[in-house]
């Protein structure tokens, strides 16, 4: 790369994170649901997990990911204490997004600890043999390296970088930040509703997705989002600061969303935020997720996966 394009690259790194920093909940979002899954406030609990400096909350970032499944009938709570049997009990869907360890609350570099103590990652492992679903949602640097154990002890092996489209250059390919797989070229591939249970089931073509992490899958895990030649995952020792020789690797195969049947349970791992979730980023307030005009589809993908880890789907 040669030193010009290598300097306009890093500015529109800088401009990028300056534009991040101001990514705001889209308060407004309302999602369209042509049928809910229950009656309002009868279906299962979902946790939503709080507990561990989560950078999306019910409150904040994850306020419209709290919405849909709310709409849907879920009963969304927060879950605020380290994760015990009896805290889980009453759960059918724990949810864990973006958590981080204290340390890296505000400080972005390596190295990242496990948000999770060794005992919290047994405790949900156990739970999910015996029958509880676990969607677990990391997206780039530094949340994979927080949620890297727990991830592994389902058989997922999580990067702690950045997958990045390296055929536009060192940054993703546009400034929307955007990503997307599609059915036609085998990167999206369907989640494993039952369609004779689901009977509005609508089939989904196109996922986007906002940056994120790439990961590795057991065996048995099945990926739905799944990387093609195009990409790489780079390893920066500090979030959005890149240089010639901050590491990448290729990532072809690699997944950005798989599931897995597990014991009597079910996890679902998903190594990108925004997708789940509507905000407005910078200071034109441009849709960046479920509202984005790019991810029309979004919305009844996560259905599609909250209904796949519902024990009475």
């Amino acid at each position: 790369m040669h030193t010009k394009q290598f300097i306009a690259l890093l500015m529109s790194f800088c401009l990028y994170t300056s534009l991040r920093a101001q990514q705001v909940p889209d308060f407004s979002y309302q999602p369209a649901i042509k049928k809910a899954a229950y009656p309002t406030g009868k279906g299962p609990v979902v946790l939503i997990d709080e507990a561990h400096n989560n950078f999306h909350t019910i409150a904040t970032r994850y306020h419209a990911f709290a919405r849909v499944l709310s709409e849907d009938g879920y009963q969304v709570k927060p879950y605020t204490q380290a994760f015990s049997v009896s805290g889980l009990k009453d759960a059918s869907i724990l949810v864990i997004a973006n958590a981080i360890h204290e340390s890296n609350t505000n400080n972005w570099t390596l190295p990242t600890p496990s948000a999770f103590t060794k005992d919290e990652i047994t405790t949900i492992h156990e739970w999910v043999k015996n029958g509880g679903s676990l969607f677990l949602i990391a997206d780039h640097m530094p949340f994979p390296g927080a949620s890297h154990d727990l991830a592994q002890t389902f058989g997922f092996t999580f990067y702690n970088g950045f997958a990045t489209d390296t055929t536009s250059g060192l940054f993703p390919g546009n400034k929307r930040e955007l990503d997307v797989f599609i059915k036609s070229n085998e990167t999206l591939k369907d989640v494993p509703v039952d369609r004779t249970l689901r009977s509005e089931y609508t089939p989904v073509d196109s996922i986007a997705t906002f940056t994120g992490q790439a990961f590795e899958i057991p065996p048995n895990a099945i990926s739905i989002l799944t990387f093609d030649d195009r990409y790489k995952i780079l390893l920066p020792d500090t979030a959005w600061k890149f240089s010639q020789q901050t590491k990448r690797i290729p990532i072809k195969g690699f997944s950005q969303g798989a599931v897995l049947s597990y014991g009597k349970g079910r996890v679902a791992v998903f190594g990108e935020a925004a997708m789940f979730t509507a905000q407005l980023k910078g200071s034109e307030k441009v849709p960046f997720g479920l509202n984005s005009p790019d991810a029309r589809q979004n919305l009844t993908f996560l259905l599609n996966i909250i209904h796949w880890l519902d024990p009475n789907h």
